[in-house]
C-alpha cells in the first residue's frame, strides 16, 4: 500500500511540476493529506529561481540532488523549461536516477527521449550494471546495436562487467566479438574487463593470452591488468605462475600484494603468504591485515589469525567489518570466548556499524562460545536483522537443548514478516530431534512445502532421519529413507547409523555402514562407525576385519582433539597427549577426579574402548582421552566458580559425557562442552542434554 502510495505521489509531483512555481507546497499538501511520517519533509529544500537557468545550471543541480524527490522535483522544472530534449541534461538526470537507487525512474526517462545516443546508452548501460541488473544491462547494450548505435571504449567495459557478474560465457565470446571488430581490443580498460572477465570464468589462459598480448603490460598504470590476472592464476592453483608475474611486475601497488597474499591463503600457501605479508613493511594497508586474518581462519589456523587481528590493533591499525567478522569467525570455531569479549569491546570503542554481517558474526561468536544468554543480549539489540540474523539466533537455542525458544523464535521471525528459508526450518528441525519432539519435528518437515514453498534438500531429510533414529523408530526411518524423492546419500545413513549405535541396533548399524561404505569407500567415517559398533557388542573379530580393510584401502580416520581457553590462549589436546608444558600437573589431576568420581558412584564406560584389551587398560585408555585431558586443564588453570569452556571436534563418548557430569556436581563448576553435534551444559551431576544424545 505504502509503494503505491508513493508512487501517486511521484505521479502527482511529476506531472504538476510543470506548472506550479511553488512545488514543495503542493508537495507538503500531497504528504500531509495522505499522512506521511513527518520524516517527509525533510527531503523539501527551499525551490531555487529556475526563470535564468541555462545547461550548466541544471547539471550544477541535478549533481547537488540528495535524493530521488529533489531529482524529481528538478526534472519538472527542466521539462517546464523545455530543456527536456537537452542530451546532456538528460544523460545527468539518469545518472543522477542511477545513484538514487531509482534506476526505474532513469529508464522511463531514457525511453521518452528520441534522439538516443552512444552518452545516453553508457549511463543507462553503467547504471543498470550499478544497481546489480545485470540482464537488463546486456538487454540495452543489444538494443544499442539493432538501433545502429556505434558502442565507444566506455561502453564495453560495463558490459563485459555485466556478463562476468552472470557468467555467461557465451555471450562474453560475442561481446569479444564485437571488440575485435570494433578495433577497441588494445584500449587498456576494456582489456583489463576482457581479462577479468575470462579469470572469473575460470579461462585463465585466454586470459594470459591477452595479457601476453598487451602492449600496455609494461607500462607503470598497467598495475590493474598485472593484479587481475595474479588473481586469475592463482584461483585456478596455479601458484607458481602467480609468484612468477608478481616478480616481473614493472610497479606495484597494495592491491599487488594483497592479491597475491590472499591467493596464496586460498592455496594453502600460508607461510609464503606471511613471508610477503611481513615484507610490506610501510605498505599495509586496513585490507591487507584482514586478507592475512581472513587467510589464516581459513586456513583452521584460528589462534594465529586472533594474535594477528590484536597485533592490528596494538600497531593502531583500525580493523573494518570485514576484519572483525573474519576474527570472530575465528573465536566461533574455537570457543574463544575471551578473545571474542575484547573484539565485542573493540567494535563499541571504535563506533563501528553493527550492521547485518557485524552483528550475526557477533551473535555466532556468543552462540558458538557457550553464552547463548549474551547470544540473545546481542540479538535484542540489532537493529538491522535479517534472515541470517533470525537463523543464527534459533540454531543457537536449538544446539543449546532449549528447543522451546528455538520455535518461539521461528514464529517471531514469521509474525516480523520474515520469510522462514531452508536453513531456519533445519534448525528447529535440530532442536526437536535433540529434545525427541518426534511429532512437532515431522509436524515441521510436512509443512516446509505446503506453508513456507521451501522445496527440502538432503540435510532436511537427514533431519527427519536423526530425529526418528534418535528415538528408535527405526522402521520408520527406513520407510521414510525408501520414500524420499532423492538418492539417500552419505549424510542420510550417517545419521541412521549414529542413532543405531546409541541405541546398540548391531543389524540395523550393519545395512547403515554398508551402505556408506558404498558411497563413499575412502571415507573413514563409515569404517569407524562399524567399528564402534562392533566393539561395544564385543566382535573383536570383526574389529580386527574392518581395521584391515581400511588399512589395505590406505583409509585414515580424523584425528580427534578438544581445545578451550584459558588466558586468552588456545590449547588444544589429543588422545593420549604428551606435548602440553603441564602435561604431569594435568595427568595428576585427571587421576585425581577419577578416583573421586568412583568413589561417588561413576564406573568407566569400557565399550567405548575400540581394543581387545583387559578392563584395567582399557580405563587406562579411556582417561587419556582428550576431552578429559581439556577438563583437568580447566581445572587446574581456572579459579573456583569459573565456567569451564570445552570444544571437541568429534562427537563425545558416552565416558567421557558420564565423568563431566560427576566432576562438574564434584567441583561446583559449570561445565560446558561443545562437540559436533551440540552443546552439553554440565551443572550439579546433570547435563542439559537429558542423555538424549
Amino acid at each position: 500500500m505504502c509503494l503505491f502510495l508513493s508512487l501517486v505521489v511521484n505521479l502527482f509531483i511529476f506531472f504538476f511540476a510543470i506548472n506550479l512555481n511553488n512545488l514543495d507546497l503542493f508537495k507538503m499538501k500531497v504528504i500531509d493529506k495522505l499522512k506521511f511520517p513527518k520524516e517527509s519533509l525533510k527531503i523539501i529544500n527551499p525551490t531555487p529561481h529556475y526563470e535564468n537557468f541555462n545547461e550548466s545550471h541544471f547539471i550544477s543541480l541535478i549533481h547537488s540532488s540528495r535524493n530521488i524527490l529533489q531529482l524529481q522535483q528538478i526534472h519538472g522544472q527542466i521539462i517546464r523549461k523545455n530543456f527536456s530534449s537537452n542530451s546532456r541534461i538528460v544523460t545527468q538526470l539518469i545518472s543522477s536516477a542511477s545513484l538514487h537507487k531509482s534506476i526505474n525512474y532513469g529508464l522511463s526517462i531514457f525511453s521518452c527521449f528520441l534522439d538516443k545516443n552512444v552518452f545516453l546508452f553508457n549511463v543507462l548501460i553503467r547504471g543498470l550494471k550499478e544497481n546489480s541488473l545485470f540482464e537488463k544491462s546486456i538487454l540495452y547494450f543489444r538494443k544499442m546495436v539493432k538501433m545502429g548505435v556505434r558502442p565507444d571504449k566506455l561502453t564495453y567495459p560495463f558490459v563485459l562487467k555485466s556478463v562476468t557478474a552472470l557468467g555467461d560465457k557465451r555471450v562474453g565470446g560475442v561481446v569479444h566479438c564485437g571488440i575485435l571488430k570494433m578495433g577497441l581490443e588494445y584500449d587498456t580498460f576494456v582489456r583489463v574487463c576482457l581479462v577479468e572477465m575470462y579469470v572469473k570464468a575460470e579461462l585463465v589462459d585466454f586470459a594470459l593470452q591477452l595479457f601476453d598480448e598487451s602492449s600496455e603490460r609494461n607500462k607503470v598504470e598497467s598495475v590493474i591488468l598485472w593484479n587481475v590476472v595474479i588473481n586469475g592464476c592463482c584461483k585456478i592453483g596455479r601458484v607458481s605462475k602467480a609468484l612468477a608475474l608478481f616478480e616481473e611486475m614493472p610497479e606495484r601497488n597494495v592491491g599487488s600484494w594483497n592479491t597475491l597474499i590472499s591467493g596464496l591463503l586460498r592455496n594453502g600457501e600460508v607461510d609464503k603468504a606471511m613471508e610477503l605479508f611481513d615484507e610490506m613493511t610501510n605498505e599495509k594497508n586496513v585490507v591487507s591485515w584482514t586478507c592475512m586474518i581472513h587467510g589464516l581462519m581459513l586456513n583452521e589456523l584460528h589462534q594465529k589469525a586472533l594474535d594477528l587481528f590484536f597485533k592490528m590493533v596494538e600497531e593502531g591499525v583500525k580493523p573494518n567489518g570485514l576484519t572483525v567478522v573474519s576474527a570472530l569467525s575465528a573465536c566461533a570455531k574455537t570457543g574463544a570466548l575471551e578473545a571474542g569479549k575484547k573484539i565485542h569491546d573493540n567494535i563499541v570503542n571504535n563506533g563501528l556499524h553493527l550492521n547485518a554481517a557485524v552483528g550475526n558474526a557477533l551473535l555466532d561468536m556468543y552462540a558458538k562460545c557457550g553464552y547463548i544468554e549474551s547470544a540473545s543480549l546481542v540479538f535484542s539489540g540489532l537493529k538491522e536483522k535479517d534472515i541470517r540474523t533470525w537463523s543464527i539466533m534459533i540454531w543457537g537455542w536449538a544446539i543449546h537443548g532449549h528447543v522451546d525458544k528455538a520455535l518461539r523464535c521461528f514464529e517471531q521471525m514469521r509474525l516480523t514478516g520474515i520469510k522462514p528459508d531452508g536453513v531456519s526450518v533445519l534448525a528447529v528441525l535440530t532442536g526437536c530431534s535433540h529434545a525427541g519432539r518426534v511429532d512437532q519435528g515431522l509436524q515441521i518437515f510436512d509443512g516446509m512445502q505446503r506453508q513456507f514453498s521451501i522445496e527440502p534438500t538432503m540435510k532436511h531429510y537427514a533431519a527427519v532421519v536423526d530425529l526418528l533414529g534418535r528415538a528408535g523408530r527405526f522402521d520408520e526411518a527406513l520407510k521414510f529413507i525408501a520414500s524420499m524423492p532423492l538418492e539417500p546419500d552419505y549424510v542420510i545413513w550417517g545419521a541412521l547409523f549414529s542413532a543405531c549405535r546409541a541405541h546398540k541396533n548391531i543389524e540395523m548399524a550393519k545395512v547403515a555402514s554398508e551402505k556408506l561404505l558404498q558411497l563413499e569407500p575412502k571415507h573413514a567415517g563409515g569404517y569407524v562407525f562399524l567399528s564402534n559398533v562392533y566393539a561395544g557388542a564385543g566382535r573383536w573379530d570383526d574389529v580386527e576385519r574392518v581395521r584391515s580393510s581400511m588399512k589395505n584401502k590406505n583409509v585414515e580416520k580424523d584425528p580427534g582433539w578438544s581445545s578451550m581457553e584459558v588466558a586468552g590462549q588456545l590449547h588444544t589436546f589429543v588422545a593420549g597427549d604428551s606435548a602440553h608444558t603441564r602435561k604431569q600437573e594435568i595427568y595428576l589431576k585427571l587421576e585425581e577426579i577419577i578416583t573421586g568420581a568412583k568413589q561417588q558412584g561413576y564406573m568407566p564406560e569400557t565399550e567405548w574402548v575400540l581394543h581387545n584389551i583387559d578392563e584395567e587398560e582399557k580405563e587406562g585408555a579411556l582417561g587419556s582421552h582428550s576431552e578429559k585431558l581439556a577438563l583437568a586443564f580447566g581445572l587446574i588453570s581456572t579459579g573456583p566458580g569459573v565456567i569451564i569452556m570445552i570444544v571437541k571436534n568429534l562427537r563425545v563418548c558416552g565416558d567421557c559425557h558420564s565423568l563431566m557430569k560427576y566432576v562438574s556436581r564434584m567441583s561446583q563448576r559449570v561445565i560446558v562442552l561443545r562437540d559436533i553435534k551440540r552443546f552439553h551444559h554440565f551443572k550439579d551431576g546433570v547435563c542439559s542434554c537429558k542423555d538424549y544424545w
